[in-house]
């Protein structure tokens, strides 16, 4: 990792990387809390912190990258810093979560699955959120909102 690196290397430093490792050295098995610790405090795990993982742990880059791409908690692109899960499941999709999604993709300017240029959200489509109740529902980060309309929307985002 040089001084001239990626973005993600600027923040977040080699130094912070041998904390975390030095954190989990005598534990088996840790490496999914590493990858989590980073991805944390990065945002994302980008290819030059997966090889400097890779060299700290001794565990091959091929069974990282295995892990990364299995689990759906880890991201190898940018995540906003607002994580948008907008669900479709059965419930929501038959009160209007269609109609809300359609309303954050344009508010937005991204489509479900993408990142705002600015990196303030991500939008992600869920299945269920346990909410059936709360239909149509979201989640922002923690926070939960339901029986959204379209027109909710704007002063929803507004908070974040």
């Amino acid at each position: 990792m040089s001084d001239k690196g990626s973005e993600a290397e600027d923040k977040f430093s080699k130094s912070e990387v041998d904390k975390i490792l030095k954190k989990y050295k005598n534990e088996t098995g840790s490496l999914i809390a590493i990858l989590q610790e980073v991805q944390e405090a990065c945002g994302y795990l980008p290819r030059e912190i997966l090889i400097y993982i890779s060299e700290g742990t001794r565990v091959p880059l091929s069974k990282i990258y295995g892990i990364v791409t299995f689990y759906a908690q880890f991201s190898l692109i940018p995540r906003g810093r607002n994580t948008i899960k907008i669900c479709q499941g059965t419930a929501c999709h038959v009160k209007g979560g269609k109609r809300v999604l359609a309303k954050l993709e344009r508010v937005l300017g991204i489509k479900a699955g993408q990142t705002s240029s600015d990196l303030k959200f991500t939008l992600e489509i869920v299945r269920c959120l346990g909410t059936c109740f709360l239909a149509p529902a979201m989640m922002i980060n923690y926070d939960y909102f339901g029986k959204l309309t379209p027109d909710k929307v704007d002063n929803i985002l507004g908070q974040y």
